[in-house]
């Protein structure tokens, strides 16, 4: 079985990784190079299926649960979510590193069967948003509350 994994660009090229010794140089200026703020924040994902039912596990850290918005329309899942931050500044402090994202993720999928929009369940805790979703013959579009 193979596994399919996503490239980006800013994250595999060693030129441009987090850390690399050429961010080094611009650390002595207090600056930050312009592409680090080019990487977009993931939502990593597992999908397992058993006789029944399908298990969704996203990962989510950092986000409040009234700010994920799930969908089911037929076999279709889609998540997204707003990943807010919230800064406190003194007026003597700068920032000399800063790595938290913010900003809104989306992920979309599509399952082998569809699934029973009226006996889907979601569950977020621990960053981890968990979704159970019976699998059905016939769907219909449904938005999930996240408990």
């Amino acid at each position: 079985m193979t596994s399919l994994t996503r490239w980006s660009p800013f994250k595999t090229l060693s030129r441009f990784e987090q850390g690399s010794p050429f961010d080094d140089f611009f650390r002595g200026f207090s600056m930050r190079p312009q592409w680090a703020d080019l990487e977009a924040p993931d939502m990593r994902i597992d999908v397992a299926e058993s006789d029944g039912s399908y298990t969704v596990k996203a990962d989510m850290p950092g986000v409040a649960k009234d700010d994920i918005d799930v969908s089911i329309n037929g076999n279709q899942v889609a998540i997204s979510a707003e990943v807010k931050r919230e800064t406190k500044k003194k007026d003597d402090e700068h920032e000399i590193c800063t790595e938290r994202y913010y900003g809104k993720v989306y992920r979309a999928f599509a399952l082998p069967g569809d699934v029973d929009n009226a006996k889907a369940n979601a569950h977020y805790e621990n960053g981890v948003l968990t979704l159970s979703l019976p699998k059905l013959g016939n769907g219909g579009a449904r938005k999930l509350t996240v408990s």
